[in-house]
C-alpha cells in the first residue's frame, strides 16, 4: 500500500525542516567564524572521513599532486584525525616527519592511535592553533590545509605563519570542497596566498572540490 497523502505531505515538511535547519546552521557557522575560532568538532570528525570525501578529495590523490620524497619534512595545519597526515608520513618515510596540527586534543589522541595501530612512527602531533609565533622557520618543505583554511578567523596571519615556516620553493597545498560550511572559493584562496607572498603554481579539479598548489619565492 502507498502512503496517503497526509502522511506523505508529513515527511516532505519534515524533510524540509531539517535542510532548513542545516543550511541555517551552515551559515551561521560560516559567519561566525569569522570572529570565533569553531573548528569542526571531534564528534563531527566523520564528515571529513567518509566515502563522499574520498571519492571527491582522497588522501592519495591529495599527496599526488604534492611531489612528496623521502626525508620531506611536511605540516598538516587542521590535521583532525589524521585522514592526509597518516598517508604523508609513510610518503616521506624513514627520515622524512609530519608535524600534525590541531586545535582539539580529542582529533590528535584518535589521529596518535591510528598512526600506532599502522605502525606509523614519524608524525609529531603539535596541539595547536595555527597563529604568529607557534612554528619554526624555514622548516618544512610542504604545508597542507585540507578543508581548513575557511575555519580560520585570521586566515591572513594564518597563512604568514604557514609561508615563514616553510623553506624557500617550499610549496602550500589547499584544498576546499562542497558541501564543507566553511568552503573557499579558488578566488579567494588565489587573493589571500597571493597577499601574504606565494605564487600559484598547479590547479586540480573544479568548483565543487579543487587544489591549489602555491610555491613560496625563493628570493623570500
Amino acid at each position: 500500500m502507498f502512503p496517503n497523502s497526509t502522511i506523505l505531505k508529513t515527511i516532505f515538511l519534515d524533510t524540509g525542516v531539517l535542510i532548513a535547519l542545516l543550511v541555517g546552521i551552515g551559515f551561521w557557522w560560516r559567519t561566525a567564524v569569522r570572529h570565533y575560532y569553531l573548528p569542526c568538532p571531534f564528534w563531527l570528525a566523520w564528515l571529513l572521513e567518509n566515502p563522499y570525501m574520498e571519492t571527491l578529495a582522497g588522501s592519495s590523490v591529495i599527496l599526488d599532486r604534492l611531489n612528496l620524497s623521502p626525508g620531506m619534512q611536511v605540516i598538516d595545519v587542521g590535521s583532525g584525525t589524521g585522514r592526509v597526515a597518516i598517508p604523508a608520513a609513510r610518503r616521506v618515510a624513514p627520515n622524512g616527519q609530519v608535524v600534525a596540527l590541531d586545535s582539539q586534543s580529542g582529533m590528535l589522541q584518535k589521529l596518535e592511535q591510528k598512526a600506532s595501530a599502522n605502525s606509523v612512527t614519524n608524525i609529531r602531533t603539535f596541539l595547536s592553533r595555527i597563529e604568529p609565533g607557534v612554528l619554526e622557520h624555514n622548516k618544512f618543505d610542504r604545508a597542507l590545509l585540507v578543508a581548513v583554511l575557511g575555519e580560520i578567523p585570521d586566515r591572513e596571519a594564518a597563512l604568514q605563519e604557514i609561508f615563514a615556516a616553510l623553506k624557500p620553493n617550499g610549496i602550500l597545498s589547499i584544498t576546499e570542497v562542497i558541501p564543507d560550511p566553511h568552503y573557499q572559493t579558488l578566488g579567494t584562496v588565489r587573493r589571500l596566498a597571493e597577499a601574504v607572498g606565494f605564487m600559484p603554481s598547479d590547479y586540480y579539479g573544479n568548483f565543487l572540490v579543487f587544489t591549489m598548489n602555491f610555491i613560496k619565492p625563493d628570493t623570500a
